[in-house]
């Protein structure tokens, strides 16, 4: 994610802040100051955001670390303003694995509120007591009395407000997780969604009535729902095909000492935006469109490709399912692949822009199944 500062690795993963997180202690500062409190109160309120964000963190660790025990790694954990983001490379396709995943986050809420509960007790606090003024009116509590007993408060939140059982919420992939023990993957993504899409606009009836809030949390369910119900579709359309339906036989090789302008004029030539380079007969990366406009600026026409290539590259064979192409190269962020057979021989490349196509494809086919009745 662009414009995020990296603040921190714990257990190999990279943690980033977002910068609009600074504009948001900035505002809370500035507001507390506006409220009339004094510096030393805006400052316990911003501490207390942190405390809070610190909790969202783990939380992420929580998925992260539980993703890790099935070989899925985390790419990043990112701090936003309105929560925090881990990047796992996917989600597991066992559903009871997804289901440990989906829970390990909320579940690192319930252990910080029974760890800040049992201090509580241990220190003379009625817990009921001192709980009781923040269900009334949490944003007229004082911080510097009600900190701690305010983070429990929070954690309880965060704990519900996750296991809401639509996407993107974590309860949203435990009810897919459950589903998915009875039904296919797909099937089981599209009732979970559509749920979503129905609590989604429950919510947005309620913001109308009651608190406007509401409505951008049904709005935030509601694009989430749709968005995790189009990427299963994908994924399922992409899981009956193969690298070698798809792939590419026609295509350009562009030689590692061949100019920028000259990649230019075969840019412009033609409808390739996304090219294989060659030295000495031999695959040394790939190169797209963007990286040949960025480097005729930066470096000018006569510069040579070689100096622009992109040398992180994979190999695809035949047989691999689309879908695990696709997955790939969406990690490794590349836009072309070559591709070989059996043998070990150069076939053909696979690119970004024929998967989608693929997927126009099978979405057609799958239309005109369900109109004929097949």
């Amino acid at each position: 994610m662009t414009w995020s500062l990296k603040i921190a690795r714990v257990a190999g993963i990279n943690v980033y802040m977002h910068w609009t997180f600074l504009i948001l202690l900035a505002w809370i500062f500035i507001a507390n100051l506006s409220a009339g409190q004094s510096t030393s109160e805006a400052l316990m309120g911003v501490v207390f955001v942190l405390a809070l964000f610190a909790c969202v963190v783990l939380h992420e660790f929580g998925h992260a670390l539980t993703a890790r025990r099935f070989n899925i790694q985390t790419q990043r954990i990112t701090l936003l303003p309105i929560g925090g983001l881990a990047m796992l490379e996917k989600m597991p396709e066992d559903p009871r694995q997804e289901l440990l995943v989906a829970l390990a986050g909320p579940a690192v809420n319930v252990v910080i509120a029974m760890l800040i509960t049992a201090y509580l007790i241990l220190s003379g606090q009625d817990v009921q007591a001192v709980m009781a003024p923040l269900l009334k009116d949490l944003s007229q509590i004082d911080l510097s009395k009600n900190f701690l007993p305010s983070l429990l408060f929070i954690n309880v939140v965060l704990f519900a407000f996750n296991l809401i059982p639509a996407f993107p919420m974590d309860g949203g992939r435990v009810l897919r997780a459950l589903l998915s023990m009875r039904y296919d993957r797909a099937t089981a993504t599209n009732i979970a969604a559509k749920i979503g899409q129905f609590l989604a606009i429950l919510f947005v009836f309620l913001g109308f009535i009651g608190n406007f809030f509401l409505i951008f949390i049904g709005l935030f369910i509601y694009l989430g729902a749709s968005g995790e119900a189009n990427y299963e579709t994908q994924r399922s359309l992409l899981s009956r095909l193969t690298v070698k339906d798809v792939l590419m036989h026609q295509y350009t090789p562009l030689h590692a000492w061949e100019t920028i302008g000259k990649a230019v004029e075969i840019l412009l030539d033609g409808q390739e935006k996304e090219f294989i380079v060659t030295e000495d007969n031999q695959i040394i990366g790939t190169i797209s469109r963007d990286d040949i406009i960025k480097g005729l600026q930066l470096l000018g026409n006569e510069e040579r490709l070689k100096r622009i290539v992109n040398p992180n590259w994979i190999r695809l064979s035949t047989n691999m399912e689309l879908n695990e192409a696709y997955e790939q190269m969406s990690k490794n962020k590349l836009s072309i692949c070559p591709v070989y057979d059996e043998s070990g021989q150069l076939i053909g490349v696979l690119n970004q822009e024929n998967i989608l196509e693929a997927v126009m494809v099978e979405s057609a086919r799958e239309g005109s199944r369900i109109r004929q009745g097949v």
